[in-house]
Formats: structure tokens, C-alpha cells, sequence
């Protein structure tokens, strides 16, 4: 489907096939936009990794931040967290491959901003 908007002969707009719900762009961008979601997700790609190591490695955002970001990945099913037996405990996150599947994207996001977006 493709919304588009037409206007007839007095000059009124009406939207055509106008979306009725999220379409598949904003349902991603609702699940991978929000702030540091992306960075979390990348940090994750090679290997577990340990919540303050994460929170170092992610050094702009706070551990409320990082630990609400690492709950929603979870809740979609792109990351698990495991509870390591260590003294003291300790939990470590890994990508699962449902999570693999949006580096593809974030890897072209990536590169268009690295080639696109000024750094500050």
C-alpha cells in the first residue's frame, strides 16, 4: 500500500490509502530508535559481555539508562541475560539470533552516518 494525497476539484486534500497503523519502518524504529539502543545492541555483536563492562564501553549513557535499554532489547527477543555464578553474582547479555538479524541495518546505518553526518 502506498498513501499518497490527492486533491480534488475545490482544493480540498484528502489522504488516499493513508496508514491505519504503524508500518514495518516505525515498528523497527519503535523496537532499535530509541536513545543508545543501537550502541547497546552493536557492543553485544561478538561476544557476551558483563553489565559494567558494558556500562564503560557505552560511556555517554548512565546504567539507568543502559539497564533500560538492556530490559527492552530483552523483551523483543534480541538479547538474553544470564546470571553468571561468580562471587559477587554477576549477569552478562548476548545477542540472540533474532538480535543478529538487525546488525545488517545498524551496520548500514553506521556507515552512512560515518559518510554522511558530520562528527561533532
Amino acid at each position: 500500500m502506498k498513501a499518497r494525497v490527492e486533491t480534488d476539484e475545490l482544493g480540498r486534500k484528502t489522504a488516499i490509502e493513508a496508514c491505519a497503523e504503524p508500518c514495518a519502518i516505525e515498528r523497527g524504529m519503535r523496537v532499535l530508535g530509541g536513545k543508545w539502543t543501537g550502541s547497546v545492541l552493536w557492543h553485544l555483536k561478538d561476544e557476551p559481555v558483563r553489565f559494567n563492562d558494558l556500562t564503560r564501553m557505552i560511556g555517554g549513557a548512565s546504567k539507568k539508562m543502559i539497564s533500560e535499554r538492556l530490559k527492552h532489547l530483552e523483551s523483543h527477543g534480541l538479547i538474553e541475560r544470564e546470571v553468571l555464578e561468580t562471587r559477587p553474582l554477576g549477569v552478562a547479555y548476548r545477542i540472540t539470533p533474532r538480535g543478529e538479524t538487525a546488525l545488517r541495518c545498524l551496520d548500514e546505518l553506521r556507515q552512512w552516518s560515518e559518510s554522511v553526518l558530520p562528527q561533532h
